[in-house]
């Protein structure tokens, strides 16, 4: 925690482009997203859910190409196409008073669309609901039948 949080301050980018499906869990972009960092990146991982076309940007689409030279010089085309006519025009935009408008609201909808969506109260109800209660349910089930196999009655 300590060290990601001098990771975050002062970063305007978060970008991430790991070869599809290779993302790890994501969770450096979604500390990011929560402290108004606007994402790059690749549709995998939790971007591939966080991303909602207005709220960062995504490199290529959500499909792989087999052939990882042909995928890579893709994804490096739609990232050098989104920094030079989307990313850097609305991070050097300013308004008459010199203020980044359009860049805080990029911001405040990353922090909005993603903070309430990936967040440790969401986590643990899908770990509790897909995974702990379902093998709980079965252990219980397996218990039943080996009580019923060894019961003389």
């Amino acid at each position: 925690m300590r060290v990601a949080r001098f990771m975050v301050q002062g970063v305007d980018v978060w970008l991430n482009n790991p070869r599809r499906p290779l993302e790890a869990s994501g969770t450096s972009g979604m500390k990011a997203s929560a402290n108004g960092v606007v994402n790059l990146s690749v549709l995998d991982g939790w971007w591939d859910e966080g991303w909602v076309g207005d709220n960062g940007w995504a490199i290529g689409g959500r499909e792989t190409n087999p052939d990882e030279g042909a995928q890579d010089y893709s994804d490096s085309q739609d990232l050098y196409r989104l920094l030079e006519q989307e990313v850097v025009p609305l991070y050097y935009g300013r308004n008459e008073d010199d203020v980044p408008e359009q860049w805080t609201a990029e911001m405040r909808r990353s922090i909005a669309s993603t903070l309430w969506k990936f967040s440790t109260i969401r986590m643990l109800h899908e770990y509790v609901e897909k995974m702990y209660m379902p093998a709980a349910g079965v252990a219980v089930k397996k218990q039943a039948s080996r009580r019923a196999a060894t019961d003389p009655s």
